[in-house]
């Protein structure tokens, strides 16, 4: 599920295995983002008849993201995950009606700041005193997945309204979005009563364990939180290198890449071909998003390197977060990353084909 930028317990610990034009591959695609923090200013979901299988999964979900301006907002947020590891981070909110502004500083881990205007994005790393700046599509902030085919979010997902509760002095509407198949986690998310702002949520496995869990332990919905503060915060690198990717928008088909058979549910989102370095040769890295509608998959492609490349297929899981890296031709090296289960990356890197 595409998310603010706060960065998981499970996603730090997962970064640190990859290479950084995989991390900075899975900021800009919202991956690395913690969850989804929206406000709206339609309906709350109390006013809509507690039959949620009546509206349908696509309600809830334009209810939380229809409307991201509602109010400035302030909190601590924190990422558990089953292992018990622990990430928090703080984050600011602003929006003045044309640009979006976001703040979000690391508690735990490496210190960092990441600072988000619309689809521009910088990560501030004071220790080694470097910015990387990227840009990511808007619609990855909380992918709106047509209708391709046929295929509709509320196809693989069913939501049930469970109640209410209070989360960090509010009260909120849970829902539940349970998957049909075993290609996709299920979420349990709470969104605050008034506004709609996404204050809780927890992604769960096929038996309905959570693996990881997000919530705000604070909040101020009326915090003095000013988008012209945050752009100059943002713009202040004074001291700082900045590293910049050279991004260039692509098509898969384009790259000659294409899914012998589409993996049930997930349309293709994005696609960008990005140099980080010169290490990462002047072809770069090849990175492709699809998306359920909740659920994102990112398949990452570069040249084969012995030096830097396993000749054994690499998996990791943590949290809700999973990896498979493998070799798919003599020469390509392909990394899939995406918060669903192994066997949906499995299923990618299986029907992934060269056409040319």
């Amino acid at each position: 599920m595409s998310r603010t930028e706060v960065v998981s317990s499970g996603s730090i610990a997962l970064g640190r295995k990859l290479k950084p034009w995989v991390v900075v591959g899975l900021w800009a695609s919202g991956l690395f983002a913690g969850f989804g923090v929206w406000s709206a200013d339609g309906p709350s979901p109390n006013q809509v008849p507690s039959t949620a299988a009546d509206q349908g999964i696509v309600k809830w979900i334009d209810r939380m993201h229809s409307a991201p301006c509602a109010r400035p907002y302030a909190g601590t947020f924190v990422v558990l995950a089953a292992s018990g590891a622990m990430a928090s981070s703080r984050i600011w909110h602003a929006c003045d009606g044309v640009q979006q502004m976001e703040r979000v500083e690391a508690l735990s881990g490496t210190p960092r700041t990441v600072f988000r205007r619309n689809d521009e994005v910088r990560t501030f790393w004071p220790q080694t005193r470097v910015v990387r700046s990227d840009r990511r599509d808007a619609a990855s902030l909380f992918p709106r997945v047509p209708l391709i085919g046929g295929t509709s979010i509320s196809q693989f997902y069913a939501s049930h309204a469970l109640g209410q509760e209070r989360v960090a002095g509010f009260t909120a509407d849970v829902v539940w979005f349970k998957p049909v198949d075993s290609l996709r986690f299920g979420y349990r998310l709470w969104s605050e009563r008034e506004t709609g702002l996404v204050i809780k949520l927890q992604t769960l496995d096929v038996r309905g364990r959570v693996l990881e869990q997000a919530a705000f332990s604070e909040l101020d919905l009326d915090a003095p939180v000013r988008v012209e503060q945050l752009s100059r915060l943002m713009d202040e690198t004074t001291g700082y290198k900045v590293v910049a990717p050279v991004v260039v928008k692509t098509t898969a088909a384009a790259e000659g890449w294409a899914l012998r058979q589409p993996i049930a549910g997930f349309v293709p989102v994005s696609c960008h071909r990005r140099v980080v370095s010169p290490d990462d040769g002047a072809d770069g890295v090849l990175q492709c998003l699809f998306s359920d509608g909740l659920a994102s998959v990112s398949l990452f492609m570069e040249l084969f390197d012995p030096r830097r490349h396993s000749a054994q297929t690499q998996i990791s899981s943590v949290g809700a977060t999973q990896l498979l890296a493998q070799r798919i031709a003599p020469d390509v090296w392909l990394t899939a990353v995406g918060e669903v289960p192994l066997q949906t990356l499995r299923l990618f890197a299986g029907q992934l084909e060269r056409t040319r």
